[in-house]
């Protein structure tokens, strides 16, 4: 059940990685681009960061400060609502880059971001929905993949 001004998101299924995302190929770093932002999906339905930490490399800034936003907002009893992310497009030439890392090309549409306290008051203006062109950058280390970056093309 997705979120609104009466509470937090519920039954919220946890993303599963495809066996296909577990291989340095094409498919595999398409699939696994794919389910990078379901986990950030999940993220900003629930609050856990857990899961795209796990694939997400320290080193990624913009995926930091998304994280970091994240766990602020939802301090407190806090939670959001909308923020859907969606990917109408995304795109690879699966060359490795000199810094070992791929580059995958999306489109991310995301859908208004509501913010609300444990009162079901908006405690924020909502973030309105955004559409924009982004780099992800990943790395295939120790059989598997970790994103490395992501940067809004502007």
């Amino acid at each position: 059940m997705p979120a609104s001004a009466t509470g937090r998101a519920q039954n919220v299924p946890v993303p599963v990685l495809p066996e296909v995302a577990k291989t340095e190929t094409k498919e595999g770093l398409e699939a696994f681009a794919a389910y990078w932002f379901e986990q950030l999906n999940y993220a900003y339905q629930t609050g856990d960061i857990a899961g795209i930490q796990a694939v997400t490399s320290p080193a990624c800034q913009f995926c930091s400060n998304i994280a970091g936003s994240l766990t602020t907002n939802y301090q407190g009893g806090r939670w959001l609502a909308g923020g859907k992310i969606v990917i109408p497009s995304s795109a690879t030439t699966f060359e490795r880059g000199s810094d070992g890392t791929y580059q995958v090309i999306l489109q991310v549409q995301q859908s208004t971001i509501s913010y609300y306290d444990p009162s079901g008051t908006e405690f924020r203006t909502p973030t309105e929905p955004s559409d924009g062109g982004n780099v992800l950058l990943v790395g295939f280390q120790d059989a598997a993949w970790r994103v490395t970056g992501l940067h809004p093309l502007r």
